[in-house]
């Protein structure tokens, strides 16, 4: 069944307004940065905070169990069939930028809220969050993708990233640039959408993972103090940490991670 435009740009609005409502390597790394700004402390983990990527996820989820919500699936497909979108690779690479934008404003001298080390001892935390959840659900739930080439459609572990790295942007900057923190937002609404527009997954798996991204994130900056006093403890001078980065791909998915060793 064919819509009329209207109806095309009100579904591809309604996923971008899902994205926007949460505008909201090898490395070695000691302790001898210093390049945080003093802000306060915004660790706790609120229900404020995870009410939007929860509604999110369950959004995705219940698309399983509710027709009307799947069919939403099918209908932006054929929209898509209908008006011949051409696809990118872009979205392998944009789900990323938002690491590197805040990796190279401190480079450039404009601080975050985190020094070089807290911060990535974060976003490692928040990928092996994410990657986890993603992967394990994918298997769990064994769905299979628009395109039939696997089953490992749900939740689009591209889009779990892809907001992950974003809501990382966003925590770093919201304090010091309300605008810069949101900068990261448009490049995981892009992956979002082309991962749709490139049949690699439904609506409704770019929705969940966003969920979890997002969520992702908030339980690793959660977590940070924890993390860091177990450092603290140990000596802060006492160890240092490799981070490398791996991308991954076979007959059945693509996955991007971080390998790291922490040595004591």
């Amino acid at each position: 069944m064919v819509h009329n435009n209207k109806n095309f740009n009100t579904l591809l609005v309604t996923i971008l307004m899902f994205g926007s409502i949460g505008a909201q390597h090898s490395l070695s790394i000691n302790n001898n940065f210093n390049d945080t700004l003093l802000v306060k402390s915004d660790n706790d983990l609120s229900i404020k905070k995870i009410l939007l990527p929860a509604g999110l996820i369950t959004v995705g989820a219940v698309s399983f169990a509710i027709p009307k919500v799947r069919d939403l699936n099918f209908n932006v497909r054929q929209e898509i069939k209908h008006h011949n979108l051409s696809g990118t690779k872009l979205d392998n690479y944009t789900q990323l930028v938002p690491i590197a934008l805040v990796y190279g404003l401190n480079a450039a001298g404009v601080k975050g809220k985190h020094n070089l080390r807290d911060r990535t001892v974060i976003l490692l935390s928040s990928q092996v969050i994410t990657n986890t959840v993603v992967f394990s659900t994918k298997y769990i739930v064994n769905e299979e993708r628009p395109d039939g080439s696997n089953n490992m459609s749900f939740p689009s572990g591209h889009a779990a990233i892809a907001f992950s790295t974003a809501q990382f942007m966003y925590r770093e900057y919201q304090d010091s640039n309300i605008w810069l923190s949101l900068s990261g937002y448009p490049f995981a609404l892009f992956t979002s959408v082309y991962r749709v527009i490139n049949n690699k997954h439904w609506v409704t798996d770019v929705i969940a993972g966003a969920g979890v991204g997002i969520l992702s994130t908030e339980v690793a900056y959660w977590i940070f103090p924890k993390i860091n006093s177990l450092f603290k403890d140990k000596g802060r001078k006492s160890y240092s940490m490799m981070v490398s980065p791996f991308y991954m791909k076979n007959s059945q998915y693509n996955s991007f991670g971080f390998n790291y060793q922490i040595i004591f």
